[in-house]
């Protein structure tokens, strides 16, 4: 499968972010979901480190997936229609389910990260409500902390509420903690949530990993 457009795929630095968070909360009508989360914290970036994600952030593309054989489109979308039931119960709507689904494909794809464990982590950030807020201010599906629209964005925090804009800086968040780590997903999802080095935050999302689990080789 290839993304559109080409140019999206970028360097190894144009490709990553990430961000704290969890689940569950009180809410009231005229205020977000609040979740209970951890926080990154702000680091100092270099400049190419900085221009890079931003780069990465700013690229308008729509989350449109382009395949590259017939089969490679059937497979996605038999995922997509397995995706689509198990988050029946969360996300009532079936175009808002697909659209939601769609752009997660695409931006963890994007960033060169396994779909399902951007699904994993989305479900223990904010249990896929779009509207999701910490009590350390992490906002939206992937819990990301405002900071990140000052460093890398256009410095509006409430942009985090849209769905492709937080999952763009979700994952290229999460791509540049994981390339920090070298790799290591355990230290990557704690220093997303705050926590590097401590158990229980991984843990969580490599459970909630393996119910998003699909297994149809085409579809990679």
């Amino acid at each position: 499968m290839t993304m559109k457009p080409a140019a999206d795929r970028g360097s190894p630095l144009s490709r990553r972010l990430l961000i704290g968070g969890a689940t569950a909360g009180v809410l009231t009508l005229a205020l977000p979901r609040r979740a209970l989360a951890g926080a990154q914290i702000e680091e100092p970036l270099i400049d190419s480190v900085r221009n890079a994600l931003s780069s990465a952030i700013h690229n308008k593309a729509p989350p449109v997936p382009e395949f590259a054989h017939t089969e490679a489109r059937l497979a996605y979308l038999r995922w997509l229609g397995a995706m689509s039931e198990r988050l029946k119960k969360k996300i009532p709507g079936a175009q808002e389910r697909i659209e939601l689904l769609q752009t997660i494909w695409y931006e963890s794809k994007r960033s060169g990260l396994e779909v399902s464990l951007v699904l994993g982590l989305i479900q223990v950030e904010s249990n896929f409500r779009k509207f999701a807020v910490s009590s350390a201010g992490a906002r939206g599906l992937m819990q990301v902390m405002p900071f990140w629209t000052r460093v890398i964005g256009d410095g509006d925090p409430a942009t985090l509420f849209r769905m492709q804009t937080n999952l763009r800086f979700g994952c290229v968040i999460l791509r540049h903690y994981l390339d920090r780590e070298r790799g290591d997903l355990f230290m990557t999802l704690g220093r997303y949530n705050g926590s590097r080095g401590r158990a229980p935050y991984p843990d969580a999302v490599f459970a909630n990993q393996r119910i998003y689990a699909f297994s149809d080789r085409a579809a990679a």
